[in-house]
């Protein structure tokens, strides 16, 4: 019962952590109490309380009065994306501050605001808005793409179409380890300049193409025989949901594939997480891989495959084939 308590407490000595840069400053060399005090602008005795508390968490450890990384807390620091994470999560602890309000549906969660880029293509118009999203979104790409990656091989794709796929984060990833796979990116206006921009980059320029367009209106792109929906679905109500994935099925030819990659539910990081984060955005759901692949089923996709997850709480996924 302790454990469930201090749950709340855990978490917020992680963003402390994050927040007063203590892990980045740790990550450089080892330091006293009172030098992590100092660069914090924190009294001492409060840093000994949040460095202990740290050390319970196996993020730090103490040798001779002079703190250090462990293991965990330096592969914690070392994932693209995360610290970033920890800071945004502020906005979802405020919208869980009246959890009874909450779970009535009473509450006007920030986290509802801070998203309007999944309400529709007109709420993204604004550059700086769309930006936002997707800086947060691609920061923590690469270990989606990594570990999509490992479920899936594209080796038999000849054109591969990723939709919402932000500024190419994913299509990055997958261009860097199928050099020769053209890709096509669709996503809304306001992204595209930062998508061509790391394309570019990459050296992606010429076996890429962006598409702007917005799925709940626009048709899909032609001439691909692979689509990735890569954390789009748990953005979005169930009859968006049916209409995309339609959408794909019609798009597709025959034995073309569907690659369905996000947190599903099943996992802890799914049950507990990012079903109530989705509440919080108030548009979308997390859902389970039987689900999707029932949705995908109702698409007309006839054989359906759910790989093993290396890590659950990153991503999981569903391939859907076409089969006429």
């Amino acid at each position: 019962m302790f454990d469930l308590v201090a749950g709340f407490v855990h978490s917020q000595t992680l963003m402390a952590l994050v927040e007063l840069g203590v892990l980045d400053a740790l990550l450089q060399r080892p330091l006293t109490t009172a030098e992590l005090a100092a660069r914090a602008r924190v009294p001492e005795s409060r840093m000994g309380v949040l460095l202990r508390a740290g050390a319970a968490l196996h993020l730090l450890a103490n040798k001779r009065g002079t703190h250090f990384l462990t293991q965990k807390g330096a592969a914690l620091i070392g994932v693209p994306g995360l610290a970033q994470m920890i800071k945004h999560h502020r906005v979802l602890y405020r919208d869980l501050e009246n959890p009874a309000a909450f779970m009535r549906g009473e509450t006007e969660t920030e986290l509802a605001g801070f998203w309007p880029y999944v309400f529709g293509a007109g709420a993204a118009e604004d550059p700086d808005t769309a930006q936002t999203y997707s800086d947060l979104m691609a920061e923590s790409q690469q270990l989606v793409a990594e570990d999509t990656l490992r479920m899936v091989s594209f080796h038999d794709s000849a054109h591969l179409l990723d939709v919402g796929g932000g500024t190419g984060a994913f299509l990055a990833e997958v261009g860097a380890a199928y050099p020769d796979l053209p890709v096509t990116l669709f996503d809304l206006p306001a992204v595209a300049p930062a998508a061509r921009a790391r394309f570019e980059a990459a050296g992606m320029a010429k076996r890429s193409t962006i598409t702007p367009g917005s799925f709940r209106e626009d048709a899909l792109p032609k001439g691909v025989d692979t689509i990735s929906l890569i954390r789009v679905l748990y953005d979005h109500a169930d009859e968006t949901v049916a209409a995309l994935v339609s959408k794909c099925f019609d798009t597709l030819p025959e034995g073309g594939r569907l690659i369905v990659s996000e947190p599903m539910l099943g996992s802890r990081a799914g049950d507990v997480y990012f079903a109530f984060y989705t509440l919080a955005m108030r548009t979308g759901r997390a859902r389970s891989a039987d689900e999707i692949a029932e949705i995908c089923k109702k698409a007309g996709f006839s054989r359906i495959e759910t790989p093993n997850a290396p890590r659950p709480f990153v991503t999981s996924a569903v391939m859907a084939t076409k089969t006429v």
